[in-house]
């Protein structure tokens, strides 16, 4: 038999088929965990670097246990539905931006080599591939902005030492109040509730708000549907609860050290389902009508996330912010103007104190050093450290 020679035009769709799917090191080089101060159940987070933009990413995986022979488990279906909800909450500047989603072949929590598919940010592409790939045993992931975790409030808040407490300023815990509310409110007007507030998912630099993970929000109804009413007032109750709270106080709505909150789909809307009130006896000198506030959230009477937001911007004018619909006086705008450098100047300060500590901590592990200048040097990381421990703001 002879074998004529195949025309130059068929070639590149005979090798299409040979290998239809491009191996993941050609999109994305896998780094370290960036999760492990707060484990979450739904997914492991890993540094990565994309190759096609050569920018960072926290790149987001379905954990191993939650494949189960094809079947698609509601932890599956959540990576399609957080996807659909970061791009409906895009135009927010407080929630986090999706780069890219798609799906691995690769098992394990890291994924080593195997073949990708990326769609980008082609979610209704993404949703409509789910039951096909995990009929294939392969996972759904997400590449989302990296957040720097010494921004991580949970990070930054968590003692370690049960007779530290910290809290934010009044003058940043405002401000991220009413950041947090101007989110909620774009959420609440496209019919999706956040619910999972916790210190984990909130990052902070003293200015700006980011939120992540939303694959346990919900998409319901618009808010003038009486039957899911609930779910607006639950959200604005798990705001004041489980962020507002703790970072006015430093302390836990249960009661307990701050720690990570479990966060599986039941979990999530019974985390604080028993906490209708707010203990400030730690914090008597936390303003007397943002306690009311929070109390009043707390108890479930705060009916939108508009009233809230109202309530809030009241209390900030205690504090010298200034709002056409509330009064303050130009003394308390000017001493508001001098805490917010003061402020700058703090974590400007802290900045310092921390940079100077890890530079202490390098110079006295090198070999070869004498043992004076080594203990020397070890005395002023513990002397840095207890600055730290002590310090104004988390």
């Amino acid at each position: 038999m002879r074998l004529w020679p195949l025309p130059e035009n068929l070639l590149p769709l005979l090798q299409l088929n040979v290998r239809l799917m491009p191996d993941l090191a050609e999109f994305y080089r896998i780094d370290n965990f960036i999760d492990t101060f707060a484990l979450g159940h739904y997914a492991r987070v890993l540094e990565a670097r994309s190759f096609r933009t050569n920018q960072s990413v926290a790149f987001k995986l379905l954990r191993p246990e939650h494949m189960n022979g094809g079947e698609v488990r509601w932890e599956y279906r959540a990576f399609a539905n957080e996807a659909d909800l970061l791009m409906k909450l895009a135009d927010s500047p407080n929630c986090v931006r999706l780069v890219d989603c798609g799906y691995l072949s690769a098992p394990g929590e890291v994924p080593m080599g195997g073949e990708i598919v990326s769609l980008g940010v082609d979610v209704a592409q993404f949703r409509a591939q789910v039951d096909p790939y995990a009929a294939q045993g392969w996972r759904p992931y997400l590449a989302l902005d990296p957040l720097p975790r010494h921004h991580n409030l949970l990070y930054l808040m968590k003692p370690n030492q049960q007779t530290i407490r910290w809290r934010l300023p009044s003058e940043e815990g405002i401000a991220l109040a009413l950041q947090f509310g101007q989110l909620l409110s774009l959420a609440h007007r496209k019919g999706i509730v956040y619910l999972d507030h916790k210190l984990e998912h909130v990052y902070w630099d003293g200015v700006k708000l980011t939120v992540i993970d939303l694959n346990s929000s919900r998409q319901v109804e618009a808010p003038a549907r009486s039957s899911d009413a609930h779910y607006y007032r639950m959200d604005i109750h798990n705001l004041c609860v489980g962020v507002l709270y703790p970072i006015f106080t430093g302390l836990s709505p249960q009661k307990t050290m701050l720690r990570p909150q479990p966060s599986s789909r039941s979990e999530v809307e019974a985390r604080y389902s028993d906490v209708t009130t707010l203990d400030f006896g730690a914090e008597p000198s936390l303003s007397g009508a943002l306690q009311a506030l929070l109390q009043r959230g707390a108890a479930m009477q705060i009916e939108t996330v508009e009233e809230f937001l109202s309530e809030m911007r009241r209390v900030a004018a205690l504090h010298g912010w200034d709002f056409p619909e509330d009064y303050t006086s130009p003394a308390s705008r000017n001493a508001r103007d001098q805490l917010r450098v003061g402020l700058r100047k703090l974590r400007e300060g802290q900045e310092r104190i921390r940079e100077a500590r890890d530079i202490f901590r390098e110079a006295a592990i090198q070999d070869g050093i004498t043992a004076d200048l080594e203990d020397e040097l070890r005395r002023l990381v513990r002397s840095a450290s207890e600055m730290l421990n002590n310090r104004a703001i988390p």
